[in-house]
């Protein structure tokens, strides 16, 4: 997808237990056409959960037939999209040639490295009969030594993906570890991103070994030490203690983070660089046309002024 800065107000819990770092409500914008997107990543207080930069949650909504999303073509440079769907479906098209309609459940990581460009549209049976859509998008930024790899589409579907079930709660692994599972997509840096649905009454923990780790409750309410977290809503935790999340009414959340960058990283619409004169070059590259062209597309989105 793509983005730009706002002045939103800076928005944050304060600390409610000593293991947790940061609590972020996400801020709410309407896209139009009743497109919610709640924004939890970045953040005034925080840029970054391991490589996570940017955490966007889009729905629950309802397009009626004839409707549906459209974005426009749009580069990408020094980072990895992951879109990852709960309802609905999206149609992905590439400048690297990759069509591929997203599915629920499914992991669909594109890593623009030096520059890719994508467009993302409601599939034509969709839109003809009307869909709900509810899912995330995530941006993972690349390590500095990575940030000019070529660009690449990775697709897995739900299916082929590592699932685990217990009592009470159920996960799929979609990048990394977790739960003594392994994803198997291919990563540049150390990252985990799992989904998890859990009935109230479970306890279940977060693993310790992740440098750092995050819970997003995309919906339902959970409790950490004694304190009840409804979502949406973003948990940032210190690194290396050990979590036990209680789960007060029936919740669909996802565990993330991974190792930290070795630094911040400059962001301005959707570029991602630990240069700032690399992001002026992109610049110039979208608004000259110098970045590969999507087949199939004929619009584009322009460079903001």
């Amino acid at each position: 997808m793509s983005w730009h800065p706002s002045n939103d107000p800076i928005l944050g819990d304060p600390h409610t237990c000593d293991a947790l770092e940061l609590s972020i409500v996400p801020r709410t914008r309407d896209l139009g056409d009743g497109f919610a997107v709640r924004r939890a990543l970045p953040h005034g207080k925080r840029q970054m959960v391991g490589p996570f930069i940017f955490f966007d949650h889009f729905g629950p909504m309802q397009f009626i037939a004839g409707k549906g999303m459209d974005v426009r073509p749009h580069p990408h440079i020094g980072l990895a999209t992951v879109s990852y769907l709960f309802d609905g479906a999206i149609m992905h098209r590439d400048s690297e040639g990759n069509v591929r309609e997203i599915q629920p459940g499914a992991m669909n990581l594109m890593t623009a490295g030096r520059g890719i460009a994508h467009s993302e549209r409601t599939p034509d049976v969709q839109r003809a009969n009307g869909q709900k859509m509810l899912g995330l998008q995530s941006w993972i930024a690349l390590p500095k030594g990575s940030e000019e790899i070529d660009p690449s589409f990775q697709h897995y579907g739900a299916d082929s993906l590592p699932t685990i079930q217990d009592t009470g709660f159920s996960a799929r692994v979609i990048a990394g570890k977790a739960f003594g599972k392994a994803s198997p997509v291919s990563m540049v840096s150390p990252w985990f991103y799992v989904e998890v649905t859990a009935t109230a009454g479970t306890t279940l923990p977060l693993d310790p070994d992740h440098e750092e780790r995050a819970i997003y409750v995309v919906d339902g309410e959970i409790d950490i030490a004694g304190d009840r977290h409804e979502g949406p809503k973003l948990l940032i935790f210190r690194p290396g203690d050990a979590i036990t999340i209680k789960v007060a009414r029936d919740t669909r959340m996802m565990f993330l983070g991974g190792d930290a960058l070795e630094g911040p990283r400059h962001l301005w619409w959707n570029f991602v660089s630990s240069s700032k004169e690399r992001i002026e070059q992109a610049k110039e590259d979208w608004k000259t046309g110098r970045f590969a062209h999507v087949p199939d597309e004929h619009e584009f989105i322009p460079l903001p002024e």
